[in-house]
């Protein structure tokens, strides 16, 4: 019954976050800050960023400690395992040379406005051009595929952690499906196009029907 307890408290606090972070993302959000706070807007992402990682923070925190464990892999399992999360690092690295990590952070975005190369309506808080190369050849959101699999290898596993890892998981796949509707509003049926032909997180899964 304990573990039933901390899965739902633990489920109710990471949708709170979930909620907040979707809601806070949202386009709608970003245009009324542009609309009524135009000059909040270069510092949005910077301080979506802050928020999100404070948040998550508190929820990790009030979330019930169950250090129940559930395996402790042998060697030479574990550094199999402890292998395949420092390539799923590496792969994050990767995804990451294909995107500007000043835009994504929230840093770009004031400098770019100082130097009045800002339009706080048309920007919002991040200037996203189409990625196709690279990991977004193999899958439309690689930044969660590493992720899942970083957090999926662990050579541990203890009850609250995997606890943790399905909550992830879902809210990169529910997150997932919300910055696509952006994204296909932005770009169209050329984004539609690389939907066809490209799986969401993982590669060859969740094409869009033609």
């Amino acid at each position: 019954m304990n573990i039933v307890y901390d899965f739902l408290i633990m489920g109710l606090l990471f949708a709170g976050f979930a909620v907040l972070h979707t809601f806070t993302a949202s386009t709608g959000v970003k245009r009324w800050v542009a609309l009524r706070f135009p000059k909040v807007m270069p510092w949005y992402r910077l301080i979506f960023n802050f928020l999100s990682f404070v948040t998550l923070y508190i929820v990790y925190e009030l979330s019930p400690k169950n250090g129940t464990p559930i395996y402790d892999l042998p060697t030479p399992v574990d550094l199999i395992f402890a292998g395949v999360q420092f390539l799923a690092f590496l792969g994050m690295l990767w995804v990451f040379k294909y995107i500007s990590g000043k835009e994504f952070i929230g840093i770009a975005q004031p400098l770019r406005a100082r130097k009045g190369n800002y339009d706080a309506l048309k920007d919002l808080d991040e200037v996203i051009p189409l990625r196709l190369d690279g990991p977004y050849k193999f899958s439309r959101h690689p930044i969660y595929l590493f992720a899942i699999i970083f957090l999926v290898f662990r050579p541990q596993m203890q009850l609250d952690y995997l606890f943790m890892v399905i909550f992830f998981t879902a809210y990169f796949f529910i997150g997932s499906i919300y910055e696509e509707r952006k994204l296909t509003e932005k770009f169209g049926a050329l984004y539609t196009e690389y939907q066809k032909r490209t799986g969401r997180i993982f590669p060859g899964v969740c094409k869009k029907k033609s």
